[in-house]
């Protein structure tokens, strides 16, 4: 029964370090400096008929000086970054072409390789590729906001969601969408006040999550802006059952939906990211924020029939040049 942690986002005033680190003794990554690790909690069953509506807009709380003040600071982030013409949303253009050979390779670093090693905590990877991940299951997402989300956010944010679960359903041929039906992937918009909700929703959501892993994530205010945990609870240990994505709610909008579309692609089989991806969200640059023309070919050749889960990339590669050889554009 493997979780996995696909990706947290540190932050830095125009890059970010992302990666991954499999196992359940430890789901933290680093930013400039290594999580504390501790034991994991003791698994509880999940308790029956678990269930969590969207839920409508409630009246927020008033923020905390110490909500406030990260607020402000990611606010600076944010400023600094479209300050040097990064986070675009264009999704890519003329200054950015790639061809089928780029698309082939940018496939095999991005859904077969990770920079953390499998199950040995923050050591990194020797290179060592894993098989191809995606859900073999409706993907039904479901929002929870914190305390002090306003409602207005709340509202603006869940549409965003909806839309992006539309356009991901469209590329990847999976359905995609928001359920108040047995969600299974859960999105925590989570600020400094909510930190024991946080927690116990993580738990509550799957017993097989690290409770220090998620105290260490809490920990790291102003480094790490949002993160994504995924679970295989069946026989599988490449089709998920269960994600959650937790995000910070006190980034500024435009900064929340690149978390949002960005973590939720993660969640869908997407899972390392290549300084050689581009146009594209899985790199290291933050010149894009938003998914890219380059991103959702990324996610068509990952859901196409004839990639398997669990398949090598030694399996997946003649498979993915017959694809891409099929279809129409530069090579």
């Amino acid at each position: 029964m493997p979780a996995r942690l696909y990706r947290a986002k540190p932050l830095g005033l125009g890059a970010r370090i992302r990666g991954i680190v499999s196992g359940l003794g430890c789901l933290a990554l680093i930013g400039c400096d290594a999580l504390p690790t501790g034991p994991s909690t003791t698994p509880q069953p999940r308790p029956p008929g678990l269930n969590a509506p969207t839920p409508k807009p409630i009246n927020s709380a008033t923020p905390s000086a110490a909500s406030e003040e990260l607020a402000f600071y990611y606010a600076k982030v944010q400023q600094s970054l479209k300050a040097q013409d990064l986070m675009r949303s264009d999704g890519g253009g003329v200054d950015t072409p790639f061809t089928k050979t780029n698309l082939a390779q940018n496939f095999e670093d991005i859904v077969f390789y990770q920079e953390y090693a499998s199950n040995r905590g923050l050591e990194l990877s020797d290179g060592e590729s894993y098989g191809l991940q995606k859900w073999d299951k409706p993907i039904r997402f479901a929002l929870e906001f914190g305390s002090t989300v306003p409602p207005k956010a709340q509202i603006h944010d869940t549409e965003i969601v909806r839309n992006y679960a539309k356009r991901l359903s469209k590329i990847s041929g999976h359905p995609v969408h928001i359920s108040g039906n047995k969600p299974n992937f859960f999105i925590l918009v989570m600020g400094e006040d909510d930190r024991e909700r946080t927690l116990q929703r993580a738990l509550e959501i799957s017993p097989l999550i690290n409770q220090i892993s998620i105290l260490n994530f809490m920990e790291r205010t102003k480094t790490i802006s949002c993160v994504i945990f995924t679970f295989s609870e069946g026989e599988s240990d490449y089709t998920p059952d269960i994600a959650l994505a937790i995000i910070r709610s006190e980034l500024p909008a435009d900064m929340r939906k690149a978390c949002y579309h960005e973590e939720l692609a993660q969640g869908l089989g997407l899972a390392n990211d290549s300084p050689d991806a581009r146009p594209s969200i899985f790199n290291d640059d933050e010149e894009f924020a938003l998914l890219t023309t380059h991103d959702e070919e990324l996610l068509r050749l990952l859901y196409n029939p004839a990639l398997t889960p669990g398949m090598s990339v030694e399996q997946a590669r003649p498979i993915v040049n017959q694809i891409l050889l099929s279809r129409a554009g530069p090579g």
